[in-house]
């Protein structure tokens, strides 16, 4: 186990993971460089996938290239080291994260914005497609679309009733057009429950003859199908899990302080409960009092902030709060170029809105697509 050190003099400045709101901190320190501090950056990925067009990949309305950032370019450009490798834990006494690979690394400030972990039910790392981590998750729809070509998949079920099982779901849908392929969506709560959206949602996944199972949980997967609780089987030649967010072990087994579900919880300035030099955004943090839900609409509000934060940090001043807006617009893709507006209990459809959708999002990617620094 090797130890990674920098000088005294110098404010070691360590993000770890490639999620939204890191996106927008390596933009800043490229565009401006802090004075006496070093960055590094550690994630097991060289490329940061954008969430919202992730389902339009998958429908085939983009190559995985349109929606993904190249770490390593922004971090160079921000003139951070880049680490190859994922996180095991944090020490906050030594103020050092452990790496996969047995590397320490030390930190004055420390960030995470890892995302959540895709957790599962039983049998699910074996039988079933997770949508999380976005790299794997393409790699086995490449390999699930070809098994449906060849008709060995007649049936395909997806868990999860959120905003990320519907897409996924009419976006394979739509990738599948032409294959004699059945979809069931099955979800604990209502299908986009608080979602404004949520009516013409359904009428949609109807009209396209989806079955939607709401109400029941699924317990298990295997090679033949889904257990539902109660015993009832339904079956199924594939399953994708696309349900929740799941806070990764090692968050816990640091000894920060995190909320019931494992999360590492932080105060409205994006600072750890526990440890104030630790900073945490996106999926894997929450704001405590602030309830929420998983969104990268949130982690990608919140990168200006952090970035702003963590500059704070590094020169000994206090911190600025995160103002959460009271609702967020969601635009939900429905896999051909037709999507839903949902704002509060306001919602809107059509292609129109897909085309809207469609500018925001190539934005958004193209904003981190950058020249050398200070460009």
């Amino acid at each position: 186990m090797t130890n990674t050190r920098f000088q005294d003099s110098v404010k070691h400045l360590l993000l770890v993971g490639g999620g939204h709101s890191h996106l927008a901190v390596l933009k800043s320190f490229g565009d401006t460089p802090a004075a006496g501090a070093r960055l590094a950056l550690l994630s097991p990925s060289r490329h940061a996938f954008y969430s919202g067009m992730v389902p339009g990949v998958v429908a085939g309305h983009y190559r995985p290239e349109d929606c993904r950032v190249d770490l390593g370019a922004l971090a160079a450009r921000a003139g951070a080291r880049f680490l190859l490798d994922s996180a095991a834990g944090v020490d906050p006494a030594r103020r050092e994260v452990t790496t996969a690979r047995g590397e320490r690394l030390h930190y004055d400030v420390l960030s995470l914005d890892t995302g959540s972990s895709a957790g599962g039910l039983a049998g699910a790392a074996e039988h079933a497609l997770r949508v999380r981590p976005v790299e794997p998750f393409l790699a086995g729809w490449e390999r699930l679309r070809e098994s449906a070509r060849r008709g060995e998949v007649r049936r395909i079920a997806v868990i999860g009733g959120g905003a990320a099982g519907v897409e996924v779901l009419l976006a394979m849908r739509h990738g599948l057009a032409g294959v004699a392929a059945q979809f069931a969506l099955f979800s604990e709560l209502p299908v986009l429950a608080g979602h404004g959206g949520r009516r013409r949602m359904a009428r949609i996944l109807g009209e396209r003859g989806v079955a939607v199972r709401s109400g029941r949980k699924v317990v298990a997967a295997d090679e033949n199908g889904l257990e539902l609780d109660g015993g009832e089987r339904f079956e199924a030649q594939a399953a994708v899990w696309a349900t929740g967010a799941y806070a990764p072990s090692w968050v816990a087994q640091s000894g920060l302080a995190t909320d019931a579900r494992g999360f590492v919880a932080v105060r409205d300035t994006l600072q750890s409960h526990s440890c104030p030099e630790i900073f945490a955004a996106g999926d894997v943090a929450t704001v405590v009092g602030e309830a929420r839900p998983k969104s990268g609409v949130f982690a990608v509000r919140q990168g200006p902030v952090l970035a702003r934060n963590l500059r704070r940090a590094l020169a000994g001043e206090v911190p600025v709060r995160f103002r959460p807006p009271s609702r967020s617009l969601a635009l939900i893709s429905c896999g051909d170029p037709y999507a839903v507006a949902s704002w509060g209990r306001f919602s809107l459809e059509g292609a129109w809105v897909w085309r809207w959708k469609d500018r925001i999002d190539r934005r958004f990617v193209e904003r981190y697509r950058l020249g050398p620094a200070g460009g």
